[in-house]
């Protein structure tokens, strides 16, 4: 399973209004601390104290202020947005530039300062699209056109994505350029399409949700799983489990995931401690794969590129027994089995970054279910080992 995980839409999500919420800015500082050069950069990040944030159809807008106390020489003013991914122990690859020139002025009717020397203060204001893809060359050599990635940065990682906004001061030969930086980040919006109609009906009335026996198009029901092992170290058991998540497999951020699981044997005390909330896991979790083979799906993962990690956990509630009615899958049920239905959620945390696929760094995520786990019940499987689906 790969769901892919999108924000919470906005009630206007390429509002400019909504992207200048708050202001941000950073400054240099010359003697006796006179800020001379300051970057203002708008964004929809909740205070300004806050990393600033974009979505995608924003526009990176701003100002950009110089306050000389004495006439200094400038060749030139430009302002750029850049991005790029940065493997551990390597150089940047830069996916994104672009540039505005702020001074001089391009045109003749531009207002402002007309020399290369300037003193006292100014102000330019920008105003730059960001692109919904950028042209990247791929590990092999081909080209292609990717959707821009969502900022990523966490400790200990070995792949960063980074956007920014950065202001150069250009003072001509045999002087130092003097840039200033403001990072920010970045975050592609997508919308899953519409649940089923028996789903929306039950969100609307606030009811239970239909399961996928009565809903089959508002669920995507896994393989049956066959769980063998030991009861009490006396007797071999062996109970099916069928799993079914909510679709479209598409989730927003602080949202739950509807999950169902059926566990069907024709032992009822095997029944009796397996389906139980405590006896399943099943959990949320993010593939992060670097290096050429990122976008190959069927590319052998290594364990030095291909990093697994928990971010959720699944939690679960008994449903009456009376409401199984055959396998989920449609597999026939056998003579003398028993069944339980147990419902469940996994919450999407607010702070996960949505999937996405580009060159050298790709992200997704799956649900996975470990084997049964309770007292009296040893596996005939590693009990860390998950069952594919």
């Amino acid at each position: 399973m790969l769901p892919v995980y999108t924000p919470s839409s906005p009630t206007s999500p390429t509002s400019q209004q909504a992207a200048s919420r708050s202001e941000h800015v950073v400054s240099l500082q010359g003697n006796k601390g006179h800020k001379w050069l300051s970057l203002f950069v708008n964004s929809r990040a909740a205070t300004s104290a806050s990393l600033p944030l974009l979505f995608q159809g924003d526009s990176v807008t701003g100002r950009v202020e110089l306050d000389l106390l004495k006439e200094e020489t400038i060749k030139a003013i430009v302002i750029s947005v850049l991005a790029g991914t940065t493997a551990v122990g390597q150089e940047e690859s830069r996916f994104l530039q672009i540039d505005n020139q702020l001074w001089p002025p391009s045109t003749p009717n531009t207002k402002g300062p007309s020399s290369q020397k300037i003193k006292g203060r100014h102000s330019w204001s920008f105003t730059m699209g960001l692109p919904t893809t950028v042209p990247v060359t791929e590990p092999n050599g081909r080209h292609g056109q990717y959707p821009l990635p969502p900022t990523f940065s966490e400790r200990a990682s070995p792949v960063y994505i980074d956007y920014r906004v950065k202001v150069v001061v250009r003072r001509g030969m045999f002087k130092i350029d003097q840039p200033l930086t403001l990072s920010f980040g970045y975050l592609p919006v997508a919308y899953p399409e519409a649940p089923s109609t028996l789903r929306r009906m039950a969100y609307n009335e606030g009811s239970l949700l239909v399961g996928p026996e009565g809903d089959p198009e508002g669920w995507k029901v896994c393989e049956t799983v066959k769980e063998k092992g030991t009861l009490f170290a006396v007797r071999a058991v062996e109970v099916k489990c069928s799993l079914a998540i909510a679709t479209p497999l598409c989730y927003a951020i602080g949202t739950p995931i509807p999950i169902e699981i059926t566990l069907r044997s024709s032992d009822k005390q095997a029944l009796d401690l397996l389906a139980t909330p405590e006896a399943l896991r099943v959990h949320l979790v993010r593939s992060m794969t670097t290096g050429s083979d990122a976008m190959d799906d069927d590319a052998p993962r290594r364990s030095n590129s291909h990093f697994l990690e928990s971010v959720g956990d699944a939690y679960f509630w008994i449903q009456p027994e009376s409401k199984l009615e055959g396998n989920l899958d449609g597999a026939p049920q056998e003579e003398g089995e028993r069944g339980r239905l147990l419902r469940g959620e996994i919450e999407v945390q607010k702070t996960l970054k949505p999937s996405f696929k580009f060159p050298r760094f790709t992200m997704r995520y799956m649900i996975q279910m470990l084997p049964l786990k309770a007292p009296g019940f040893t596996p005939a499987t590693s009990s860390d080992k998950a069952h594919p689906g």
